[in-house]
């Protein structure tokens, strides 16, 4: 199935994921949801167009030290747009010290402190759940280290008016996992919840080559190789697996995170088209 790549400046890994199918024959209706890569520098002609698409409300799942540290962004200015922060790490002594405004707190701290506490996907910290790939023992761990998080970035979803777009610093680990979860609590066939998710190795040249050019993120993308950052359709299948195994299915899952028919009923009649004949 094709990808639905909207190309616009200062973006590199934002798409649609309209027409994804679901396996009673039905369609993810397009304009409902989208998933980028950060928003943070993009020029007037982007906030124009995304405001053109039909954009209401944008989901952030950065940690609250990489938006301190990176800035408002424009889309905080657009009264049309709600945007909605839900970090999918667990708290640290940094995040608290970021939500209390203790920046000189931070700014004694060293930079290879503060980038290990800002991004715990570096080697310095391990993941709560563990499997064969590491990635995908992060994407288990957020649902254990922040349901609060996983709950409210759903919700927001499913309750934006217009077009939701969900994000975090590359836009496909963390957006991903949320994305993946979003399409299978309303039926999306599975493989194609895969494909959605490893569509991001298409753009990870361009991915990485963006977020070198901040010093947030330069370190931590540019001392490892290419490779490491691709999505691949493995990672998606152990996690879904994962969750399979453990819990049943997704919706099983989300149940016991606190998730309710009514907010699948919500989601459900966000995110599908009708089936045609």
């Amino acid at each position: 199935m094709p990808v639905n790549w909207i190309d616009l400046d200062g973006l590199v890994n934002l798409r649609d994921v309209g027409d994804i199918p679901t396996a009673d024959g039905g369609r993810i209706a397009r304009g409902q949801l989208l998933r980028s890569d950060n928003l943070q520098r993009i020029p007037p002609q982007t906030v124009t167009a995304l405001l053109d698409l039909g954009l209401t409300d944008v989901v952030d799942l950065r940690t609250s030290l990489e938006v301190a540290q990176e800035g408002p962004g424009p889309l905080t200015r657009e009264p049309a747009v709600t945007i909605h922060h839900h970090s999918l790490f667990k708290e640290n002594l940094i995040e608290e010290q970021v939500e209390a405004g203790l920046t000189e707190q931070i700014n004694a701290l060293g930079p290879e402190e503060v980038a290990a506490q800002a991004l715990p996907w570096t080697e310095i910290v391990r993941p709560t759940i563990e499997v064969e790939d590491d990635s995908a023992s992060f994407y288990l761990s957020y649902l254990v280290d922040r349901p609060d998080s996983v709950l409210a970035a759903l919700r927001a979803i499913s309750r934006a008016p217009g077009a939701a777009l969900v994000h975090c610093a590359a836009g496909k680990d963390r957006t991903g996992t949320i994305v993946a979860l979003a399409l299978l609590l309303v039926g999306a066939d599975e493989q194609s919840v895969i494909d959605d998710f490893a569509a991001s190795t298409e753009r990870v040249a361009r991915i990485v080559e963006k977020l070198s050019g901040t010093e947030t993120y330069r370190d931590n993308v540019l001392s490892r190789p290419l490779s490491s950052h691709e999505t691949r359709p493995e990672t998606m299948k152990l996690f879904l697996d994962y969750i399979g195994r453990e819990y049943g299915s997704a919706a099983d899952l989300m149940a016991g995170l606190g998730w309710t028919g009514d907010d699948t009923a919500r989601l459900r009649h966000k995110l599908l088209t009708p089936a045609v004949g």
